[in-house]
């Protein structure tokens, strides 16, 4: 794979997966949107759709990592890490271009993202409602903020997302039919729906990262803080966890 086409398949893939999974955040949080308030499995559900769609798009190019840490962690089990700087740039492109993708396609409910303050009926929304948060759209955001404890639940987390990923190459027969970015898909909503709930499951720093940049610049009315003080731990988590994973990886297998 040239880097140029190693570049251009991770843009694209990274930009479905964040259009997907921000999309899916957008639809289920913001007000006027036909899916408001349908819950965390639809939430779970959209991001591992955006991974099957993301990942076969850019198999053919790039592989379809879409994962800084996933990129990380092939690199310490292999030790080939000549094109990783590649891998890195076009997802963090990627994931900055799908978060922009994402806010086009809901700009009437953000633009809405306003207080309400007539009645019920003029309003379709209670009287005086405050307007939504909008990070937690775009990044991850922890249900309880505790620094150890997040970002020990990131490790874990991409661990477990990870491990299996590298494992699957083991499994005779997964890559020539074409079915382990299916399987892989399914894994990032088991681990959405079985360890997203304490930090909402980066799992992937371009993933938070890129998006939390162009929330900061977007005109979204009243979107709130960007919250950079917590912005470090859906990063170094995610690398550790796929660091560990490469090396457990390695000597287990």
């Amino acid at each position: 794979m040239s880097n140029a086409d190693i570049f251009v398949g991770e843009v694209i893939g990274t930009a479905i997966l964040i259009l997907f999974g921000a999309g899916v955040c957008a639809a289920v949080t913001l007000r006027h949107s036909k899916a408001r308030a349908s819950g965390w499995i639809v939430i779970a559900f959209g991001w591992g759709f955006g991974v099957l769609a993301g990942a076969y798009t850019a198999a053919p190019l790039s592989g379809g990592h879409l994962n800084p840490a996933v990129t990380l962690g092939i690199a310490v089990d292999t030790g080939e890490w000549g094109k990783v700087w590649v891998y890195l740039l076009g997802q963090m492109a990627g994931a900055m271009l799908g978060a922009v993708l994402a806010y086009l396609v809901y700009l009437a409910q953000f633009q809405a993202n306003v207080r309400s303050e007539g009645t019920a009926e003029d309003t379709g929304e209670g009287p005086g409602e405050e307007p939504t948060p909008t990070l937690g759209i775009f990044s991850t955001i922890p249900e309880i903020r505790n620094p150890v404890a997040n970002l020990i639940t990131e490790i874990i987390a991409t661990i477990a997302l990870v491990l299996p990923v590298l494992a699957f190459g083991l499994t005779e027969g997964l890559g020539e039919s074409g079915i382990t970015v299916l399987i892989v898909s399914l894994l990032v909503v088991g681990i959405g729906l079985s360890l997203g709930g304490p930090t909402g499951y980066a799992i992937n720093p371009a993933r938070d990262l890129g998006p939390r940049i162009v929330h900061t610049f977007l005109p979204i009315p009243n979107k709130g803080t960007s919250d950079w003080g917590y912005a470090w731990i859906p990063v170094v988590g995610p690398l550790v966890g796929g660091a560990l994973a490469g090396l457990l990886y390695n000597a287990a297998f």
